[in-house]
This record gives structure tokens, sequence and C-alpha cells, in this order.
């Protein structure tokens, strides 16, 4: 048994079926024994997935040019400021260093009170904790986690709170019996604390995930674990050693981002956003022309590739926009 699952155990024999949420909060963020804690890397050919930001350099100096983007969009104001969520090893902070760059990760950081610029994330919004749901005779219920036998296992719960039922009648289709949810309460949070901090600019989320529409496609839900790159359903076997992760509900987030004051401006695959950020120099920079020669020329060529036709069309980029309030 992993020492996060150990914890876990004794938490649930003294307080009986914790929610989800809980077990994912420990099994991915306990100070000593959580996932995104140990002293190893869970990153790369040698860990347990790849992320976008893996795929360095090419990754980097493309949504660098795309900020280049919105920054020149915006006239180049002098405060410009590149606030990146689940900043994690800083692999973003050498190509979004020519303006002020604000790294945040979970435990560490925070929004600064007042910020014109751009809100970016790679893959933030999907390991935060998330409640589990099932539509059954019809009502929502708690999908909790107990302990017997030395596994833990799924238990039925009572009716999920007033802002779970809110969240799953606003964002989901009306609901198939036998149905199973994820609640992210957690993300409609961060972009409150995101909307309040915005004066001007924008919010760039690269995350997979589904609109309200696309979420028939899940009817056992998105929650899926992760060891030596594969994917594999059982949430609940070795806390503390898998990758946890649960799709985005990209309806969610825009519309609770319209409720405060910023609007969609774009949704689209990965692949869309880094050629329109590399079409304007044919992806000269990004692949080192005239500066990367055989083996690094062949790498950068190679990464261009996998986050084009790979990546870049499992993974979704939404774009929000706030503009400066009239006075």
């Amino acid at each position: 048994m992993t020492p996060a699952a150990e914890i876990l155990a004794a938490e649930i024999e003294r307080r009986g079926p914790i929610p989800f949420r809980r077990f994912m909060e420990v099994a991915l963020y306990h100070p000593e024994h959580g996932y995104y804690r140990h002293p190893g890397d869970p990153f790369g050919v040698h860990g347990d997935f790849f992320t976008a930001e893996q795929i360095q350099p090419v990754f980097g100096i493309l949504m660098a040019a795309r900020i280049r983007q919105l920054f020149c969009q915006m006239g180049e104001p002098a405060d410009f400021t590149v606030v990146e969520l689940g900043a994690g090893r800083r692999e973003m902070a050498t190509h979004f260093s020519e303006w002020r760059f604000v790294p945040i990760d979970i435990d560490s950081g925070d929004l600064p009170q007042s910020l014109t610029g751009v809100v970016f994330s790679n893959e933030f919004f999907d390991a935060l904790p998330v409640d589990v749901a099932l539509f059954t005779n019809g009502a929502f219920r708690d999908e909790l986690v107990g302990f017997a036998g030395g596994r833990f296992h799924w238990t039925a719960g009572g009716p999920v709170c007033p802002e779970a039922e809110d969240y799953l009648r606003r964002y989901f289709p009306p609901p198939a019996e036998g149905r199973r949810y994820e609640v992210n309460l957690d993300a409609l949070a961060a972009i409150d604390r995101i909307a309040r901090a915005l004066r001007r600019g924008f919010v760039l989320t690269v995350d997979y995930g589904f609109t309200r529409a696309e979420s028939i496609r899940f009817p056992e839900g998105t929650l899926m674990s992760y060891r030596r790159h594969l994917a594999r359903p059982d949430v609940l076997e070795d806390p503390g050693a898998r990758d946890l992760t649960a799709h985005v509900t990209f309806t969610a987030l825009e519309e609770c981002a319209a409720a405060r004051g910023l609007a969609l401006k774009g949704f689209e695959t990965l692949a869309r956003t880094l050629l329109a950020a590399g079409e304007p120099d044919q992806f000269a920079a990004a692949l080192g022309a005239g500066r990367a020669e055989g083996a690094e020329a062949l790498r950068r060529r190679m990464q261009l590739k996998t986050l084009l036709f790979g990546m870049g069309e499992t993974y979704r980029v939404q774009l929000l926009r706030k503009f400066e309030p009239a006075l």
C-alpha cells in the first residue's frame, strides 16, 4: 500500500466513505506523498506521460509567438504580464522572458491583484480535484470512496450539494439514467479569481476536454489514471503513484467567465493555434532555421510534427478576453 493510500484508508476508517475530490486531492497534492510531490520526474520518456510543454523548445517558441500576437493586439502595454497557472518545472520561463513572468503552482505563487496581460495554462484545469456524481432514479447522487478488504471502492452517497446540482444542470445536457459525471467546482473558483485579477487581457487555456454538446461521448465520465504511459480507468488503485485527470468542461469555463466579464474569442484545436503562431515566419524560429543543425534540427522537426499531428488534434485551446472597464 502506498503512503497516500495509508493516509486515505485511515481517514475512511475514522469518518466513513469520503468524496472523490478528497481522494484526488491527497493522491495528487499531499505535501509529502502526493503524486506531484515525488522527487522523481513523472514526465517524458521515463515518466508516466508527456504533456505539450515537454515538447521543447518548439512548443515554448510557438506559444510565445501566439502570446506576442496578443501583446501586439493590446497595443504593447508597458505593464504586460504573463501569468502561468500550474507552472511546474518552469519550462516556459525562458520563452516568456521578454515580459514580466509570474509562475503559479497549486501551493505557491499568487495572482497579481491587478493584471494586464495573459493568464496562460497548459493542463492545469484537468488536474484539479473533482467530485463524481451518478444520475440514478431521477437524481444526482455523490459517488464516494470507501475502503474494505485492502482495496478502495466506489460506494453510493447522498444527493449532491446545491452547487454541484447547479453545475450539472447548467453545463451538461439533460441527464441520462446511469450516467456518471465529474464536477469541477475548483475550476470555476479559479476563473473567478482570474476575472477579479485581470483588468485587461486574455486567458489562454490549453487542455483536453469537451463542450456541453460533446459531453454525451462520455457516459462513464472521463476520469483516468496514468502510469508508464498507459491509461487506466481504475482511478482508485495505488493513490499517490499514478496521475489522475478529468477532462475539462470548456462550456463551464466559458459561461462562468462570461458572467464575470470575459468574452470567448476562440476555441480550436492546439494544432490550429500553433499553425497561426508559426505561419508568419514559416516556422523558422521554432525549427531554429540557420541555428539548429543535424540531430537538433531533426529533433525540432519531429517535435513540430508531434505537436501538429498528434497532440495538436487532441488538445483544445480556449481564448477568453477581458476589456478594461469604461471609466
